[in-house]
């Protein structure tokens, strides 16, 4: 039943881009155009296990199936791959980074094991003419905080890291002086870079602490929208919208939506 969903998935592609009666739309795109599709589906995926969501998982998990079967389905157009290539591609990959469950291997523990599964990254870049740099396969396109954690991480593998969270903070109070002077200069492309700089510390500091940060400041934002909604709902009983409003009266209501989440948190 999994096979035959699977090949229609790939007839319904093939159809769509058929130059004789396809879908004009489908037929214009390229990798390039379709990349951002593939991107967004990801986020959703990730929205629905958010949320905890299972149904809707289900439905996003197809669209980012499809996005991969419309980028083999270019490819196999150009007589580069296929999307069968592609599935032996990740089954060969998978097999070769875990010789304990399909080999003869054997590790004392996660830890032994992630040090091997380095390794044969490591192995795998040469092969593909990566480079030496352990950093020069973590992909440029992924999102800014997340690339930051893995190229921290990468670099932290051969002891080129803070030992603990403490000294990250030291560097974060750092960096922040550094930008208030930047700021105080007036100096935007300055600020710019200590800014970045700032961020690329915070991710540092996130990894430290075993917290993803793409993750972290999805739930800030979830959380300021929660309570930026209250203060609107409150407003808007009085007759009013944030425009009418005081910055102080929205801060009091700010700190009212604060009071508001903390009684019905469940007790600790």
């Amino acid at each position: 039943m999994t096979d035959h969903a699977i090949f229609r998935l790939i007839e319904i592609m093939a159809r769509l881009r058929d130059p004789s009666g396809g879908c004009p739309w489908d037929l214009e795109q390229t990798f390039a155009t379709i990349a951002p599709y593939t991107v967004e589906e990801a986020y959703e995926v990730a929205d629905a296990i958010e949320r905890k969501d299972l149904p809707e998982l289900k439905d996003e998990l197809g669209d980012l199936l499809l996005q991969v079967v419309f980028h083999a389905r270019m490819a196999e157009e150009l007589g580069e791959f296929a999307f069968e290539d592609v599935a032996k591609s990740i089954c060969n990959k998978m097999i070769r980074r875990h010789p304990h469950v399909f080999g003869e291997a054997s590790f004392r523990d996660v830890h032994e094991q992630s040090a091997a599964w380095e390794t044969i990254k490591a192995d795998e870049r040469k092969a593909r003419g990566k480079g030496e740099s352990i950093l020069s396969d973590v992909p440029a396109g992924l999102p800014a905080l997340t690339r930051a954690v893995k190229l921290t991480m990468r670099a932290g593998r051969v002891g080129f890291d803070w030992p603990s969270p403490a000294e990250v903070i030291d560097k974060l109070r750092e960096e922040t002086a550094e930008l208030e002077v930047e700021i105080a200069a007036g100096d935007k492309a300055k600020a710019r870079e200590e800014m970045g700089d700032l961020l690329f510390v915070c991710a540092n500091l996130a990894r430290k602490l075993d917290v993803d940060p793409e993750d972290a400041l999805r739930a800030a934002n979830a959380k300021f929208s929660r309570r930026f909604g209250y203060i609107e709902g409150a407003l808007a009983a009085r007759g009013l919208t944030p425009e009418q409003s005081t910055l102080e009266e929205m801060e009091g209501l700010w700190e009212a939506a604060k009071r508001a989440e903390k009684a019905t948190q469940p007790p600790t």
